[in-house]
């Protein structure tokens, strides 16, 4: 039930998101009256016929600068998000970074080595 619901809601919710300016329309002819009476730019000009046009315009700029402001921000999320790489894993194994206290402890090495190094002999 929860699903569904959510669903619902986002499904409404990138619909209306489509719809602005209907809501802006809609907003204001349903309060036209009061637009033109208290919100109006114009209303002490009655020659210029305005009737709160001039509110309403300024409502879809905002609405169109609202939109331009979010596509731009997504815009550079998607670039910072392409911008982003992983880190390698760096892990450190003990027995590779132990600390040999006698590198030449095995003397059978070095006995070897006096075998076949020799100085060269004086005749």
């Amino acid at each position: 039930m929860l699903q569904r619901i959510t669903a619902y809601l986002l499904i409404f919710s990138l619909v209306t998101v489509n719809f602005t300016r209907l809501f802006i329309y809609a907003g204001f002819e349903l309060n036209r009256n009061y637009i033109a009476e208290k919100l109006c730019e114009n209303r002490d000009k009655p020659w210029m016929n305005c009737n709160g046009k001039c509110y309403f315009m300024k409502k879809i700029k905002q609405a169109e600068q609202n939109k331009n402001a979010e596509e731009k921000q997504a815009q550079k999320n998607l670039f910072q998000e392409a911008a982003f790489h992983k880190t390698a894993d760096v892990s450190f194994h003990p027995i590779l970074l132990a600390v040999i206290l006698h590198p030449f402890a095995n003397s059978t090495a070095l006995e070897r080595t006096n075998t076949i190094f020799q100085p060269p002999r004086q005749s």
